[in-house]
Order: structure tokens, then sequence, then C-alpha cells
């Protein structure tokens, strides 16, 4: 496996663009000091959570202090995350513990767009699914098992679901893939992020494991979460009447974020200082994917 950097990220998503939305983008970026010199242009911040609030289990310097002032003025600031391993509950409470203010309807999860998406299955089918020992996988509200090393599980499965992918291996993915190569069935991917940033690497998420086997087995992904618009959906119905040119999506990836917020019309903020692009410049993947963010500033 190539050093996994922003490099091999871009490189990764680029190999994948054609399965992702499209959009108009602005033929340049405005460079700012924090959301905070740019909050007069906007009354929504859609923020992302890994890069921008947070760098795996550590929060980031000033975030909270940042989002408390953006509410202190009136701002709605609003959590959105392919993050899909635990319910959102346990996501609040995460952000509770580092210090931010957020109440639950404050968070919006690729999770809960797949759950409110999920198809009817036969009478006696289940779902298998992709995901840790503690993601409560029950909170589906549907015939599930999950996926570990039993064969029978994955064959017997009508359809599998990836929420999480920090207990995958490579034996889990051959089962799968095998499984798949003899009776292609729905892959519902929960995060569809190839990626994401934690305290000393990029770690391989579920649209990682998910991408390969749809290019592969050339089956067709049902994918929730940035960049599609489900997500986007699921955040603009808790925003009744909400002018979208005042809304700013707030990343720091240019193929989630940036792209998922261009395509579903409203302005986008592109992180640099703390996730995906810490440590690169940034306007050689600009220039290179001709995702142009709205503004960049290097922390919120």
């Amino acid at each position: 496996m190539p050093k996994r950097d922003a490099l091999w990220a871009i490189q990764q998503y680029e190999s994948v663009r054609s399965l992702l939305p499209t959009a108009q983008m602005p033929a340049q970026s405005t460079h700012s000091e924090n959301l905070g010199a740019i909050s007069d242009h906007f009354d929504v911040f859609l923020l992302d959570a890994f890069g921008v609030l947070n760098v795996g289990k550590t929060g980031i310097n000033g975030a909270v202090e940042r989002v408390q002032l953006l509410k202190n003025m009136g701002k709605t600031v609003l959590v959105l995350t392919n993050g899909a391993r635990l319910p959102a509950e346990n996501a609040l409470k995460k952000f509770l513990e580092l210090g931010f203010h957020f109440d639950l309807s404050d968070i919006v999860s690729s999770r809960d767009a797949l759950a409110a998406a999920l198809p009817p299955l036969p009478d006696d089918g289940f779902w298998g699914v992709m995901s840790s020992q503690n993601s409560q996988i029950e909170t589906l509200d549907v015939p599930c098992n999950r996926l570990e090393d039993e064969k029978l599980t994955y064959d017997n499965a009508s359809g599998f679901i990836l929420l999480s992918s920090s207990e995958w291996n490579d034996s889990r993915q051959l089962l799968l893939r095998e499984s798949l190569a003899q009776t292609p069935r729905p892959i519902l991917v929960g995060n569809p992020d190839i990626i994401a940033p934690r305290e000393n690497q990029l770690s391989l998420e579920p649209g990682h494991y998910a991408y390969e086997l749809g290019r592969d087995l050339k089956l067709k992904l049902e994918l929730f979460g940035k960049p599609f618009a489900n997500i986007y959906d699921l955040a603009f119905k808790r925003l009744p009447d909400i002018d979208r040119s005042r809304v700013a999506m707030v990343g720091d990836s240019l193929h989630t974020d940036i792209l998922g917020g261009a395509a579903y019309g409203i302005k986008t903020v592109l992180v640099t200082e703390h996730g995906l692009f810490s440590g690169f410049d940034c306007r050689q993947f600009i220039m290179e994917t001709k995702i142009v963010p709205d503004f960049i500033i290097p922390t919120i």
C-alpha cells in the first residue's frame, strides 16, 4: 500500500470522479482568516467534523470558541458528518465531551440519511453490516447481522450496509467480494469517504472498500452522505425557508465537502490547516481537480 497522504487521497477520489456529482464552481477562491471574518455573508454554517472540529479524538484548538461566537452572532451551526459508525446520539456525546454546545438536532449524519432510505427486504431477509462491535446496528430498526468472519453470514444476507471500517480487514473484504461475485445484491454505503484524517495518519473508510467492489465487480452502489444530495436534503429539512445563498458548507476535503456543497447550490469554505491538506499547498489540488471553493481559510 502506497503512503496514505493528500496526494494519494486525491488520486483515489479522482479515480471515482465519474460517480460523484458535478457542480458549477467559482472562477477563483477568496482567502480569509477564519469564519468570523466572513460571517456577514452567511446565516447558516454546515460544518464537517473531521479536520474542522476535531482530528480523530482530539478537538482542534479554537474550534469550540469559534462555534460559540457564531452562535452568539445568531448564526445557525449544524454538523454535517459522514461518520456513520455510531448513531448521532453518540456523536453528540463526543462533541459535548470536547466542549462544544450542540443539541441532537444540530447533528446531521450520513447514517441518518441511509436509515431514512432503507428499502424493504424479503420477510426472512437481513442486511449484512460492515460495522464495529459498538456500532449499535440494532438502532437501524431493520433485521441485520454484523459482518465478521463467518462465510454464511455473507452468503445469506439479502444486501449489505457499510457503516464503519474500523474493524474491517482484508479477509473480510475477500469474503464480501466472493459472496457478491457469486450473487450480486444491493450495497448501501453509509460513509462514502475514502479516507479520514486521524492524529497520525489517514484511515481507510468504507468508501475505499465500496468503490473497490463496485469497480471490480461492476456493481452499482447506493451512496449516502457528502458529496451526495441526500445528506443535504436532510440538513435543509431542519432549515425551513432558508435562502441557500446564505448557507456555507465548511470542510477540509475537496471531493466531499466542497464538491458536495457546490453541487447542492450553496457556498463552500475549505479549511486547510488541520485535515486532509495539512502540510500541503492546497492550490495544486484545486488546479488538478478543478474543484474550487468560494473561500479558503486555515482554520475555522
